[in-house]
């Protein structure tokens, strides 16, 4: 019985920590699913606990009494100023400069749950685009955020910004976020088996489809198609969230690039811009860049003569945007990913390969970079000569990846020639009003 007394206890040492550690970091992307009610049952379930420990004599017994008493009583303090910070830090994002609000917004594609909120960030010029998935379309019918996103234009309007950056993920198969409404289509690696002709034929036929149905609705940017290779291993245990084996098209470059650049060609003919993805390549990367850092050990010489076969066609033969994933190229920058690594945007995609449309980044809030120094990877990312950033899982995190790029221009660690460089490419991709 006293073991069980002292298991019983341990247990409740080990609950009150995790609900401190939990009102503390209540803004992580990791806790998104706690906010709202979440946080309203994580608060009231904390004073619960802590009036029954009282009402237990706990407060009276011993010291480690009084300690057990005082955890569960930290919920209260925590929550609150993890609260007070976020709002200081979105009210101090919200009065930026209006000039270096253009200058810094320009650069920010974000993910959003409120209208009003997203709103205000458009009108004032911090950001140059948003994100459109899933929850956007929660309780909302299609034709309401249609409204919603030509209302957002509008206002950009006004404000004598440029249009809005409207982007989406729909590239068939298990990512389509936002079919229902729009069509469901089977992944365009069901195209691998067809003859040439009549793979490029239904490829072109599907990027028509999705570019006029997400133009209906407003939106200009599909972040699609994939054009990593598919891998050989059949299960990956540590891919939880990527699940490229479902998502590439094929493991041979020359049918991806075969199905991909009519897929393009389709969402243009319709109006939609095209970002393929993931440079350099997730197909023979293991662990999952949601969650952990990455590397990609392949030699140059091998990614060059396959995986990036399909990036270089697709990108010469279109107005095609370029999306970087979070994964360390070892031979070439084994200390930073991808996405904010000089040597490899500025390096190989810039000047080996002489690409100067948009480079954007895969989500900001991607564990390989939110969960490690978020602020370094946003300063080096737009130094390297990164033109997008995008927070697209948990549009909140905004406040604070803005926030790391202002203190970098507050204290110069800005490349302004870079900044003038990526202004010139982000006016010469304007989007459709």
């Amino acid at each position: 019985m006293k073991n069980l007394k002292r298991i019983g206890i341990a247990c409740v040492w080990l609950a009150g920590l995790a609900f401190v550690f939990a009102a503390a970091n209540k803004n992580d992307p990791y806790l998104i699913a706690l906010r709202g009610s979440g946080n309203v049952v994580l608060f009231a379930a904390s004073i619960a606990v802590a009036a029954v420990l009282i009402r237990c004599g706990y407060w009276r017994r011993s010291f480690a009494g009084k300690a057990l008493v005082l955890l569960w009583c930290l919920p209260f303090v925590a929550m609150p100023a993890a609260h007070a910070s976020f709002e200081w830090r979105k009210q101090s994002v919200l009065q930026t400069d209006p000039a270096q609000a253009r200058s810094l917004g320009q650069h920010f594609i974000v993910g959003y749950s409120s209208f009003a909120e997203v709103a205000a960030l458009a009108e004032k010029g911090l950001i140059a685009g948003v994100y459109i998935t899933r929850h956007n379309l929660a309780g909302v019918t299609a034709e309401k955020l249609k409204a919603e996103i030509a209302s957002l234009q509008d206002r950009r309007r006004a404000a004598g910004l440029p249009p809005l950056i409207v982007a989406a993920d729909q590239e068939g198969g298990i990512v389509s976020h936002l079919a229902p409404p729009l069509t469901r289509q089977p992944a365009l690696s069901t195209l691998a088996g067809l003859s040439p002709d009549m793979r490029a034929e239904r490829a072109e036929a599907y990027g028509r489809l999705h570019g006029q149905e997400l133009a209906a609705l407003g939106i200009n940017l599909n972040l699609a198609p994939v054009l990593d290779l598919r891998p050989d291993w059949k299960r990956n245990r540590f891919d939880f969230n990527t699940l490229i084996g479902q998502r590439a098209i094929s493991g041979d470059p020359a049918i991806v690039a075969d199905i991909a650049k009519p897929y393009v060609r389709g969402l243009d003919a319709s109006g939609v811009g095209a970002a393929v993805k993931h440079f350099p390549g997730l197909g023979r990367v293991r662990s999952d860049t949601h969650h952990f850092s990455a590397e990609l050990d392949t030699p140059l010489e091998q990614l060059e003569a396959a995986d990036w076969i399909p990036f270089r066609s697709v990108l010469a033969g279109s107005r095609a945007q370029l999306m970087i994933g979070h994964v360390r190229l070892t031979s070439v920058d084994p200390d930073r990913a991808a996405s904010h690594s000089k040597r490899v945007i500025d390096g190989i995609i810039r000047k080996k390969w002489n690409y100067q449309g948009i480079v954007m980044t895969d989500d900001l809030v991607m564990g390989a970079i939110y969960q490690n120094n978020v602020c370094t990877a946003v300063t080096e990312a737009l130094n390297a000569g990164v033109d997008l950033l995008l927070v697209a899982f948990d549009g909140t995190q905004f406040y604070r990846i803005f926030d790391c790029a202002a203190a970098a221009s507050a204290k110069g660690k800005l490349d302004a020639a870079m900044l003038r460089a990526s202004e010139a490419r982000l006016r010469g991709a304007s989007v459709p009003d």
